[in-house]
Parts: structure tokens; sequence; C-alpha cells
């Protein structure tokens, strides 16, 4: 059976990241990971050194994809990097909001460099901002700054002259909260029903990478859960 498309995966061993490549390679896509991971399910794993600076992770995550492709464009970058610090201005401020932009803006800005570079026209890309962060977050300030710059480069990404190939989609998920292992052992007494399963957001990927139901390119995207029903609720005003 010849492969679907080519996509990669930023964040591909976390809880998120590994469901979607679980369900791309379901529909037979080649899959590529990049993570301080390997993901034993994709084609091509990228590790990063976790104390690397943004331009040796760009480097090293540019030549290895240019490398297994060998030409071939991509069908989509999906970064589903990040994770959450809180912290306000007297704690943890400058410690908490430099892991922050690492982890959510640095592969974000990467996943922007592998579009410019190797997807094709037409192609998808999906940044993962946070609905908190279209208001103040005084109790994680570096978590809402970091989510915040992703809205913006998801905007910046759209417009003309962005860099990126014809007629890309782009666009940002704007979670609240994810139902994954870690956040039931954190949050055991939560009203799980109000949280987004991962099978929703790879399949809502699944539909936009092979052309169905996809938004505006520049959509800011909420998902919101209720009664364990998920409605995708764009953003008309930021």
């Amino acid at each position: 059976m010849s492969q679907a498309g080519r996509v990669i995966v930023y964040g591909g061993r976390g809880a998120l990241g590994s469901k979607c490549i679980s369900a791309l390679k379901a529909k037979n896509f080649w899959v590529g990971s990049i993570d301080l991971n390997e993901n034993s399910e994709a084609d091509l794993n990228i590790v990063l050194e976790k104390d690397s600076d943004l331009m040796q992770q760009e480097t090293t995550v540019l030549e290895s994809i240019k490398n297994a492709l060998s030409g071939a464009k991509l069908d989509a970058v999906i970064c589903v990097a990040g994770g959450w610090a809180g912290g306000n201005a007297s704690k943890d401020l400058i410690k908490n909001s430099d892991l922050m932009w690492r982890q959510s803006v640095w592969s974000s800005l990467i996943s922007a460099s592998i579009a410019a570079q190797h997807l094709k026209d037409g192609g998808v890309v999906t940044l993962t901002g946070a609905k908190a962060a279209l208001e103040g977050t005084p109790g994680m300030i570096g978590y809402g700054m970091a989510k915040s710059a992703v809205h913006h480069l998801t905007k910046s990404l759209a417009g003309p002259k962005s860099g990126l190939p014809e007629n890309s989609l782009v666009v940002a998920i704007l979670p609240i909260t994810l139902d994954t292992p870690m956040n039931r052992k954190w949050m055991p007494k939560a009203d799980f029903t109000t949280w987004t399963p991962l099978e929703f957001i790879a399949e809502l990927f699944l539909e936009w990478i092979t052309g169905k139901n996809r938004p505006e390119s520049g959509s800011l995207l909420q998902l919101v859960t209720k009664n364990s029903n998920t409605d995708v609720v764009p953003v008309h005003k930021y």
C-alpha cells in the first residue's frame, strides 16, 4: 500500500503527540517525530538535546528532515509540544517564563521553519495555543505570554508574504484542559466530562490534512468540551 502522505509531529512523545502519530500511522502516513525522546511508532525520530539553544535545535531538525525526505514534501507540520507552569511576578517568574518560552515558542518557530522549507502547497500547519491566554493570566504569567506569542505567530504565518508555501492552512488549537493521564493524575477530582479527548484532536488534524472541513487560515480555535462533547469555537476578536 502506498503512503497516504508525510507529516512531522513536533512533541511526538507527549500524550497528544503520541495519539496523533498513532492516528496518522493507522491511515498509512509516514510520520516524523521531534521530541526529547523517541517515539517507537514514528518512521523518523529527531531527538533534541534539552540544553541546546534555538539555532542549534533548528539546524538539527532541518538537516534531519532534509535527509529523510530526499526532496519530497510534507502534507502537514503538527506542533503539539508544550507544557504548563504557574508563577506570578513574585514567584518563579523568570525561571518558568524561560521554560514556557522554550517549550511553546521555540517549538512553534521551528515548526514554521520546517513548513517554509518542506511543506507542500496547500499543506497544513497546526500550532498549540491556549484559551486562557486570550486574557490576562496573573497566576501563570510565563505560560500566558508564551501561548499568546503562539497566537500571534499563527496570525502572522497566515498572512501574505509570511514565507510559507501557497495556500497553506495555518491554525492554532486553543484547548482548555486535555484529557491526558498526567492531568488525571494531578487533578483526580476534576470533572473529566469537561476535558477534551486526545482522539478528538487527532481526528480533527486528520480531517484538515485530507482536505475536509478546513477552517479559515489564521484561525484560533477554542476547544470547548461539555458533557464529553467538544465544540470547535473560533475566536472572532483577537
